[in-house]
């Protein structure tokens, strides 16, 4: 789209010595296991307001950044109901523009009996893969930054996105699903990395 002051002669969008008036986009830090963060609760956003606009755009910031798929606000220690979400990079039909989607709120209202297995990560266990059985469709409902309410079908890697992210609004990680050895494993790697990196 063509802006109408770019076309007039001399007519720049932005002149060189003045900044941009909307505020910019900024990268949070993504807070990592064993943080006890990531095991809260995150409260329900009450109304869509001009923070709840910010915190998204800084979650997409920086889930482009990490890069990642998905992101919940309690990753960048916000413990709001809020996941950012663009998965353009793994569509089949070679999709690459992208698709940034934000759900305020979001639930699970139903789930198939029928289950797919995804190998999950997540930026908040970085460099750790391990494959996780979810349910293979799920439909939700969430509000989106227009304050507008919608239910969904999703599957495949929606599903399964989704659901991962609406566990970490519970307290809940993706290593939770595995077994008990292979998730105290990544626990203790990780308490120790943390251990070393305050030392």
């Amino acid at each position: 789209m063509v802006n109408e002051t770019s076309t007039r002669k001399g007519g720049a969008l932005t002149p060189a010595n003045q900044q941009l008036k909307s505020p910019a986009m900024a990268i949070r830090e993504i807070i990592i296991l064993p943080d006890k963060q990531l095991r809260l609760v995150s409260k329900p956003v009450e109304k869509v307001t001009a923070e709840v606009r910010k915190l998204a755009d800084d979650m997409f910031e920086t889930m482009y950044d990490a890069p990642g798929i998905g992101l919940a606000a309690i990753q960048v220690a916000q413990p709001l109901r809020l996941i950012t979400m663009d998965l353009a990079k793994r569509d089949e039909d070679g999709e690459s523009k992208p698709r940034p989607r934000v759900f305020i709120n979001p639930e699970i209202l139903s789930s198939s009996e029928e289950l797919s297995v995804y190998e999950e990560g997540c930026l908040s266990i970085p460099e750790y893969y391990e494959e996780v059985e979810r349910p293979a469709r799920v439909r939700v409902r969430f509000t989106d930054l227009d304050g507008k309410v919608h239910e969904e079908d999703a599957e495949g890697l929606f599903a399964t996105c989704i659901q991962h992210e609406i566990d970490h609004l519970n307290g809940v990680l993706f290593v939770d699903y595995l077994s008990k050895l292979k998730r105290d494993r990544v626990l203790k790697k990780f308490a120790k990395a943390a251990k070393r990196a305050a030392e």
